[in-house]
């Protein structure tokens, strides 16, 4: 919650006080806080510390893009936008292995504390970051950020009740809230002669194709995130470490195409990489929803590459059309707003998951032959809804390559009306 209700708070931010200040402080944040969670001796300090962690987090998370359009030329945001999603792939595929390996020979303090040496890594690597422009004049509108932080939270909760089986009353109540204020940001961002995000971004169809697409996507690979670990361990009856073997040849595959894709992405036009790409991915979780009862290990796996593959040779390209088509003095909203995307489409994939779930009376922490029926029937139907936006994704990106352009063949940005 920390980082999804900050995480426009900060794009914000880094348009008025400059990307490579906020992202300072936001390395220096997450390692405190990486530091204090491994010497909390308490829950609520550790929640408490977590909290603050997930500030620092959310810093990284809406300006890296911002940095990258600052430092590399648009002739080349394609190439170093596939270079950042190789690192992000890999320590996705990483992470779990890592993190039993401590578990395996330290105790869980180390999981946070083995943060902190690359956090002080980063801070010095970091000085090497171009220097900001000047400050632009002006503050933070409180209301914006208090609805904005509001908004996503209590969305986010409230779809996250789903999954928790909470009483609908409270997920309605969050939902009800939650939404409204984010209807009140959203038109307080039109009155405001300085907005605090540049939601007149969404009037390039560049940008509204790019985000629609991504939106789509990440509905479905959170569909398929959580649906699949279930299916492979109760239905197939995987261990977990075989689970998360299983589930590596994904974010691998991802890890290997997306520098070609993005490289690509510079010189051939994105509507017809990303939609290539998001075909395959339609392909690859088709196949994962006609699993066989019993599927081998090697059918699995290259599902999953074929998943993998797809969803790297879109993300790329997709990122450099949404990031690229903003002005330069946008990209800090440009990127806020790519992250905000992403935690959305895959909260609302976990949503999805939890609904389907409990349809099929699937009461997963109940065990026995109750759960292992539920999830047989109920991960297929899952793993065709994400396939079914994927799909959905790959019509929206395919409506890119009607866009007009300009000469110079990039899509023109619509001039403000004010």
């Amino acid at each position: 919650l920390a980082v999804t209700a900050s995480l426009l708070a900060f794009a914000a931010l880094g348009q008025l006080r400059g990307p490579a200040r906020v992202y300072r402080v936001g390395v220096i944040a997450f390692v405190a806080g990486s530091l204090a969670c491994a010497l909390a001796h308490s829950l609520p300090l550790l929640i408490a510390a977590r909290a603050f962690q997930g500030l620092g987090a959310s810093a990284i998370m809406a300006i890296s893009p911002a940095i990258l359009r600052e430092i590399f030329p648009r002739a080349q945001l394609g190439h170093a936008l596939g270079l950042n999603a190789l690192v992000v792939a890999t320590s996705s595929a990483a992470g779990p292995t890592l993190g039993g390996l401590i578990l395996a020979v330290l105790p869980w303090p180390w999981l946070f504390a083995i943060n902190v040496p690359f956090g002080l890594a980063n801070i010095a690597l970091n000085r090497a970051l171009p220097p900001d422009d000047e400050r632009r004049p002006g503050w933070l509108d409180f209301p914006s950020v208090l609805t904005s932080a509001l908004g996503i939270a209590l969305t986010v909760w409230g779809l996250d009740g789903f999954a928790r089986q909470e009483p609908p009353w409270s997920i309605a109540l969050r939902l009800l809230v939650g939404l409204s204020s984010t209807a009140y940001f959203v038109r307080r961002q039109f009155t405001l002669p300085q907005p605090m995000i540049a939601l007149d971004l969404f009037r390039a169809p560049t940008f509204a194709f790019a985000g629609a697409t991504s939106f789509a996507s990440f509905v479905a690979q959170g569909l398929a995130f959580v649906a699949l670990p279930f299916f492979f361990q109760v239905a197939l009856g995987r261990t977990p470490l075989e689970s998360g073997l299983l589930l590596t040849a994904w974010p691998l595959a991802v890890a290997v195409v997306a520098p070609f894709s993005g490289r690509l992405s510079d010189r051939v036009p994105v509507g017809i990489l990303a939609t290539t790409g998001l075909t395959v991915f339609t392909a690859g979780l088709a196949l994962y929803a006609t699993l066989p009862q019993n599927p081998t290990a090697v059918r699995i796996v290259l599902d999953g590459i074929i998943c993998g593959l797809g969803f790297g040779f879109f993300q790329s390209p997709n990122n450099r059309d949404l990031i690229g088509s903003a002005p330069r003095e946008k990209s800090a909203s440009a990127g806020g707003l790519l992250a905000v995307i992403r935690v959305g489409g895959q909260t609302g994939g976990v949503a999805l998951v939890a609904i389907v779930f409990g349809l099929f009376g699937a009461s997963v922490a109940a065990g026995g032959a109750t759960a292992h029926g539920a999830v047989t029937h109920a991960a297929p139907v899952v793993l065709s809804l994400a396939c079914a936006f994927a799909a959905l994704a790959t019509l929206i990106s395919a409506l890119r390559l009607r866009t007009l352009y300009t000469s110079s063949g990039s899509v023109e940005f619509p001039r403000s009306r004010r």
